[in-house]
Parts: structure tokens; sequence; C-alpha cells
């Protein structure tokens, strides 16, 4: 497995009404593709995930592991505005020889599909076998899934929505406040605000897991502790280790793309938008999750005519996604058998 990269030397019109002057996207790919090219899984990636598919989500995708390089043509994307090979707020804008830092524009979800199409076309991939994602990747899939549907066959959709909750936007602007109090962030350099970019994760960990979680994996060291608990070294912990490999723009980028996603915009109403999805669709909800609860997801299997709906019962909140792969893998193998099942008693 090796990164790849591709060039859309071309002005690239974004939704807001800018326009990059070009782009980049970095990808992988694992495993071969079929004599009939019907072995295609695109994974779409979280907000600080890369291209590189098998390292984020190991439990699901490898030799012998459900999304099997031996069996599947597996592609993964770094989406446009992040930091690990694709252009964002770091890339040098060829327009002024300089990094955009500040100055890059507001992307959208809606744009980072329409870039993952440019990619399968440029690809020569008619049909995506199935496309999966969780989180700021199953919006992804989703935005993709209407914009092209004649194009994914199988959708999954973990811990996602159709549109950026309040509450959810709440959250993300409480981490943009945290970057935004760091006195370095108006400054042009890659290390800008990225003390505040520690205390916007911190911030996220709430979110991503839940009171249940930190009762459990966080608790007291012994009953007389007054000071150093382990819940604080946590949260110290986390924003160390994503400042060792992420910068603020993207963060700041990135959660702005999260924000605007609504499938609805520009379609008359997310019902609307919702029924143009014609792939088969599962939706998978995380019983604990309260940054993308449940109800997000009931609303996507309500909605897309081909869909269903299956929950996991876990302690990890919307980390859940990333941690409960044994449980996942079973959901889907479930799913996709039915559909074998069928076509098969169709056949016959």
């Amino acid at each position: 497995m090796e990164t790849r990269f591709f060039d859309y030397k071309y002005t690239f019109s974004l939704e807001c009404g800018a326009d990059l002057p070009g782009f980049r996207l970095a990808y992988t790919t694992r495993g071969t593709l079929n004599a009939d090219r019907s072995n295609v899984v695109w994974v779409c990636h979280a907000l600080t995930g890369s291209a590189d598919a098998g390292d984020w989500w190991d439990g699901m995708i490898g030799p012998g592991k459900f999304y099997d390089p031996a069996r599947q043509f597996i592609i993964c994307a770094n989406v446009l505005g992040s930091c690990y090979g694709s252009t964002g707020p770091l890339a040098v804008n060829p327009q002024t020889g300089r990094p955009f830092y500040h100055e890059f524009p507001l992307i959208t979800i809606h744009d980072i599909a329409k870039a993952l199409d440019l990619l399968r076309l440029e690809l020569g991939i008619e049909k995506i076998e199935t496309c999966i994602g969780g989180s700021l990747g199953g919006q992804q899939a989703l935005e993709w899934a209407i914009q092209q549907p004649d194009v994914i066959q199988n959708l999954i959709l973990i811990a996602t929505n159709a549109v950026m909750s309040p509450w959810g936007i709440a959250f993300n602007e409480a981490q943009r406040m945290a970057i935004s109090a760091d006195p370095t962030w108006i400054e042009r350099r890659a290390d800008a605000g990225q003390a505040g970019m520690k205390a916007a994760r911190a911030v996220a960990m709430l979110s991503y897991r839940n009171y249940d979680t930190y009762g459990f994996t966080q608790a007291l060291d012994n009953n007389e502790q007054i000071d150093h608990y382990k819940a604080s070294s946590y949260q110290q912990y986390q924003g160390e280790k994503l400042a060792s490999r992420f910068n603020a723009f993207t963060y700041w980028t990135l959660s702005k793309v999260m924000d605007s996603h609504n499938v609805g915009r520009n379609r008359g109403s997310i019902t609307l938008a919702l029924e143009q999805v014609i792939s088969r669709t599962l939706s998978v909800g995380i019983k604990s999750d309260i940054l993308f609860p449940p109800i997000e997801q009931k609303i996507l299997a309500r909605h897309i005519p081909d869909a269903r709906y299956e929950e996991i019962d876990s302690l990890y909140g919307h980390d859940g996604f990333l941690i409960e792969t044994k449980p996942l893998s079973q959901i889907i193998r479930n799913w996709m058998d039915e559909r074998k099942s069928l076509v098969s008693v169709a056949v016959d």
C-alpha cells in the first residue's frame, strides 16, 4: 500500500461561491480490482482520519478482516481540506506562492463529495460496490449517494446524520473558540493555535465518549485522592496526541465542513433529498452516542427508500464506530448476506 495523488488542475468552484485553483487528493488502494470491476469498497474517513484506512480502522480493514484486500479493492481518499497529503490550509496557494493559512476558503460536505467523484472518474470506476463511512465520513458518503445516485450500490452510514444538529455545531464552535483564544492563532505559521487545538480536542473527547465511558476508564486511583486524576491526564494526553499529527488550521476547516452538512440545502427539504438515495442502505447507530444520537440514524433509515436501521450497544459513545469493529462487522455481514440470499432466490 502506498499513498498516491490525484491532481485536479482546473478551477474548482466551491459551494460558498469561491474557487480553488485546482486541488490535490491523497489516496490509497488495497487489493486488486477484479475482472468485472465489481469489488470496489470506498471508505470515507472522519474528522482527523487519513487516506490510510488500515491504520485508523484496523479492526475493519486488512488481511483476514471484514474488508480484506484479498477479496476487495479498497479505496480511501484524504478529504479536501485535510493535512495528510490533500490540499488544505497549509498547502501553497499557487496564485500567491504562499500557504493559504487563514485564507483557505470555506468548503462544505458538498464540495468534498464532488472532489471524491472527480477522483472516481480519474480511476475509471463506474460503480462502487460499497461506500462506507462513520461520522464525517458518513456525511460524505450520504452526500455522494445523493449527488451520484447511480454510482453506489451499497451505502453504509455509521453514527452520522442528514444535517448537523445545533448540538453538534455548538460543540464544534466551542472547540474553535478554544483555538481562537490561543494568542498565536493570528500568526501565519504552521503551528499557530496549537495550544488552543489541544484544548479543543479535550472538549471534543467529551462528545466522542460519555459519562459512563469516563466513569469506567478514568476512575479514581483510590478513595483518598485529591489531585492528579486519570480523567485530567487523559484530557491532556488526547490534546498532545492530536497536536503531534495535526494542525489547528485543518481542525478549524474540517469542523466547519461538518457544520455545513445539510443534504436538504437547495433540494427542497431533507426528506426530499433522502428520497433521492437509491443505494441499498444500512444505517447504524450507537446506543450511547451523545454527539450523533441514534435518532439521527433512524431518520436516515426512515426516509431513504431501501434502508435498514441497526444499533450497536457500546460503552464508548460516538467513538464506538472505531472501536466496536466485531459487532459492526457482524451487522454488515448479516445485511450483505441477506442481499445475497435475495439475489439467489430471484435467480432461482
